[in-house]
Formats: C-alpha cells, sequence, structure tokens
C-alpha cells in the first residue's frame, strides 16, 4: 500500500525505524589554528555590540572578588560562594552568547533582552550548571584531600597552596596535584565546550549538548587543547593582575566561545 500523500508546507515525514530519537549535532574537523581566529571574531562582537558585554565582565570581577575576601576572614563560607559562582556562570555566559547570537542575525543588540535569554532553555541550561557545579565541588574536596597527604603544611589556605605550587618545594604534592587537575579539567571542558551555546541556540537537550561537546573535542584534540590553554593564559592572567581584568576578558572569551561553537558545529 502506498504511502498518504503529504500537504505542501508541513514537515517531512520520517519513518519510525529510521527516526533518531536523540539526534547528535555532527561536529566538523578545525584548523590547528582556529582559536586564534575565534578571539578575533569575539573582539569584532565586543566592539560591534558596543562592548555591552562587559557588564557581564563586571559580574564576575566582582564574584571573583567577593570570593577571595571571603577565603581571608571567613575561609568557611568561601566552598558555598565558589559552588554559587560556577552554579551562575553558565547563566551569565548565556547573556554573552546571547549579544553574538543577535549581532550574527542581524538583530538589534539588547543588554536587556539578554539578561533572560537563559529562559529559552532553563532546565537545560540549569541541569548543566548543576553537573558543572558538582564537578567542581569533587575537585575541591579531592584537592583538600591531596594537600593534606602530601603537603608540608598545615590547613589549606589559598596562600600555602600557592606556595606549595609555585616554590616547588614539594614536588609529589606539585605532580599529582596537577595531575589530577588536568584529569578534572579536561572532563568539565569536554562537556562544555560548545554545550551551553548550543543548547541556547538550538534549544537541545542537555546531555546531547554534552554528546555533541566531547565528539568535538574528540575531533578536534589539537585546537581545542589549544583553545584551553588560551583560556587559562587569558583568564588566569586576569587574576595574577588584578580581579577587574576581567571586565573585558571575561566577555572577550564569552564571544569567542560564541563562535567556536558555530565553528565545531554543523548546520
Amino acid at each position: 500500500m502506498s504511502d498518504s500523500p503529504q500537504s505542501p508546507g508541513s514537515p517531512p515525514m520520517v519513518s519510525a525505524a529510521g527516526a533518531d530519537p536523540f539526534p547528535v549535532p555532527k561536529p566538523r574537523s578545525v584548523a590547528f589554528g582556529a582559536p586564534f581566529a575565534w578571539l578575533a571574531l569575539g573582539w569584532a562582537d565586543m566592539r560591534a555590540t558596543r562592548f555591552a558585554g562587559t557588564f557581564y565582565g563586571v559580574v564576575f570581577a566582582l564574584m571573583g572578588l567577593a570570593i577571595t575576601t571571603i577565603y581571608q576572614t571567613k575561609w568557611q563560607l568561601t566552598m558555598g560562594l565558589t559552588a554559587g559562582f560556577f552554579l551562575m556562570g553558565p547563566f551569565i555566559c548565556c547573556g554573552i552568547y546571547w549579544l553574538s547570537r543577535q549581532r550574527a542575525r542581524g538583530e538589534a543588540v539588547s543588554l536587556m533582552e539578554s539578561l533572560t535569554c537563559w529562559r529559552r532553555n532553563p532546565g537545560g541550561v540549569g541541569f548543566f550548571a548543576a553537573i558543572v557545579t558538582f564537578a567542581m565541588i569533587v575537585w575541591a574536596r579531592v584537592s583538600v584531600v591531596i594537600f593534606a597527604l602530601f603537603s608540608t603544611r598545615d590547613f589549606p589556605t589559598l596562600q600555602g597552596v600557592l606556595t606549595q605550587i609555585f616554590a616547588l618545594t614539594n614536588l609529589p604534592f606539585v605532580a599529582v596535584w596537577f595531575g589530577v587537575g588536568f584529569v578534572f579539567a579536561s572532563l568539565v571542558f569536554a562537556v562544555s565546550v560548545v554545550s551551553a551555546p548550543l543548547m541556547l541556540d538550538r534549544n537541545t537537550d542537555t546531555m546531547v549538548s554534552i554528546f555533541a561537546s566531547v565528539r568535538a573535542l574528540w575531533m578536534n584534540p589539537g585546537p581545542l587543547y589549544l583553545w584551553a590553554a588560551l583560556i587559562v593564559a587569558i583568564i588566569g592572567g586576569s587574576l595574577v593582575f588584578g580581579m577587574f581584568a576581567l571586565v573585558l576578558t571575561a566577555p572577550l572569551v564569552g564571544h569567542a566561545t560564541w563562535h567556536a561553537y558555530r565553528d565545531l558545529i554543523a548546520d
């Protein structure tokens, strides 16, 4: 028996046998030097949007300053504050992605609209934020255990940890801390390379976005580990030279991440 005719303008009919209930967007291969182009495009977005993204940079800077201040006076509250930082991070970054998305679509740039853009996919972005926050909490606990096992100091204050790392007075601690930290950082980076922009732009499911992100890293290990190194250098340098450098560097990385997503994930 032949299939029933399909009316013009209706969506294409897909057989149940060939349907993919969880379609994962296909990543593309990119050139090794692509991250530098992403940064250049991110800077172009910042200028074209009249630096509207610096609003989110100010938020990041104030949150980082709050964590530093609390750590020096009431370290017991630092874990909760840091967890809140990671929990809110994807929501804040979505605003930066939205500004780039508005420009890419030829729409009027609206900072007010970007403030609530996460409502386009609240469940997906919220679940992703919870995953990242959980990973941060696990790493923080593991880091304290490593410090307790290998450190020659008492309570792991921030100054004590930095002293152990940069003074190189306890090489076993440095080797284990960096080794375990690299594993955790790689896992978080793998699931977050393009996840948040993908969820925001195409309203995809959290796990589908994570799978697409992992596949993108699998196909482009060289360019994406270069991208990770550039992020560490830019954001880490901002933390070294003062929190308020994040006012510019955080939105720059955010805008560039949007272009990384557009370059890595096929339409």
